[in-house]
């Protein structure tokens, strides 16, 4: 049997605890999880591509199925790319699923190979988001309760600048 990919895309700006327990999930389903970072021309994030994509790979590290990588198009034809066959978004609320639900079914329209699986949000998790995280460190609140210590130490260094 081939190796099955699944592909968990973000902007991960930052990445938090939630996603660690998102990617620790996925990775007990999948051999293989392509932890892609969504680069936006669009967007105005608080770290670069480059810092996000050295911060993902400080930690996703620890995981041996975890690749990270990113792309600037469409996310079914960077799942093509890497040969996924499933996408993964973690869920925090119905908000997040309305919105998913219907990403889902337009990445299904145009690339009708690859399944798109939902993991809820643990409890404990649900309430912590990049943009939380991000306005309790500009106000120089501990975050590590919400991000890995190489995502706390980067904003440290990012609002201090």
């Amino acid at each position: 049997m081939d190796e099955v990919t699944a592909i968990y895309p973000g902007s991960f700006d930052p990445w938090t605890l939630g996603h660690t327990d998102v990617l620790e999930r996925a990775l007990r389903v999948f051999p293989k999880v392509v932890v892609a970072l969504g680069v936006h021309p669009t967007r105005q994030p608080l770290f670069s591509a480059d810092e996000r994509l050295e911060l993902l790979r400080q930690v996703c590290a620890p995981y041996p199925g975890a690749v990270v990588g990113s792309f600037d198009g469409l996310l079914v034809d960077y799942a093509r790319s890497v040969g996924a066959t499933t996408i993964v978004r973690g869920l925090r609320s119905g908000t997040d699923f309305d919105y998913e639900i219907n990403m889902a079914a337009a990445n299904a329209d145009i690339y009708p190979e690859v399944d798109t699986i939902f993991l809820p949000a643990r409890a404990e998790k649900q309430f912590i988001s990049a943009s939380l995280v991000r306005e309790l460190a500009r106000h120089g609140a501990d975050i590590s309760k919400y991000a890995p210590a190489p995502i706390c130490a980067a904003l440290q260094r990012k609002l201090r600048a």
